[in-house]
């Protein structure tokens, strides 16, 4: 019975360890060097915040594409032969995007540290 606990344990620890570390083959970028990116319209920028956030409070150059409709849009809506440029409030709704954007086969994903909480 002891052993169940530390399996329990360790699923729990794996699963918010999964939930915090950066996808694996996507880039981490700072606020300040996303203010050099903005210029490349090579790029797409999606704000995956909700569409109140995003009213709120948004950089002109981010299109909003809702977390929770990320999976149907990205396919219509953006390119995969470009980069893909994520950010959200925290950081953390944008990390659980960039997953979900690796996942439908895009190479190119880079992830804003920090969100709009950190945007100056």
């Amino acid at each position: 019975m002891e052993y169940l606990n530390y399996i329990v344990i360790a699923f729990f620890i794996l699963f918010i360890l999964n939930r915090i570390i950066p996808t694996k083959g996507v880039r981490q970028i700072s606020t300040s060097e996303l203010k050099n990116e903005l210029k490349d319209k090579n790029k797409q920028f999606v704000d995956v915040r909700t569409p109140g956030e995003y009213n709120g409070h948004r950089i002109k150059e981010f299109k909003n594409i809702p977390l929770h409709a990320l999976s149907q849009k990205a396919k219509k809506e953006l390119s995969k032969d470009k980069e893909v440029i994520v950010i959200c409030q925290s950081g953390m709704r944008s990390q659980k995007a960039s997953k979900i954007l690796k996942k439908l086969g895009f190479t190119h994903v880079t992830n804003v540290k920090g969100g709009m909480s950190a945007w100056r």
